[in-house]
């Protein structure tokens, strides 16, 4: 099967267990359909280079799948009319990456900066 990435972008205003929880929910989805979420990352609340919807920040959420591909449309479908997302990226790629994303490499060399203090 195809191997695909997958960024989202939610609403502001919501708790970190309701974005997380919008993650669940679209995992849920794409396995209903016949694929499978290999990893998820929660990123956290980013501000944005620009407004989208009136927000200036939103959470950030990172799904590596591998999944056919009628099951990424229905969920990118399901995404989109989902009030509380924002913004979806897809990316086809021939392989994953190992270990966690470049945002999370960053949080953590940051985490690590604090610690020398």
């Amino acid at each position: 099967m195809p191997l695909y990435e997958h960024v989202m972008i939610a609403r502001q205003d919501l708790s970190n267990a309701q974005a997380e929880s919008l993650v669940e929910h679209f995992s849920t989805v794409l396995s209903d359909n016949g694929g499978k979420v290999v990893d998820n990352e929660y990123w956290g609340v980013k501000t944005m280079a620009y407004k989208i919807n009136k927000n200036r920040k939103g959470h950030y959420a990172f799904l590596r799948t591998d999944a056919p591909a009628p099951a990424v449309q229905e969920m990118e479908r399901l995404m989109r009319l989902h009030d509380d997302v924002m913004r979806v990226l897809t990316i086809k790629v021939d392989a994953h990456e190992e270990g966690p994303s470049i945002q999370m490499q960053k949080r953590d060399e940051r985490d690590g900066r604090r610690d020398r203090r």
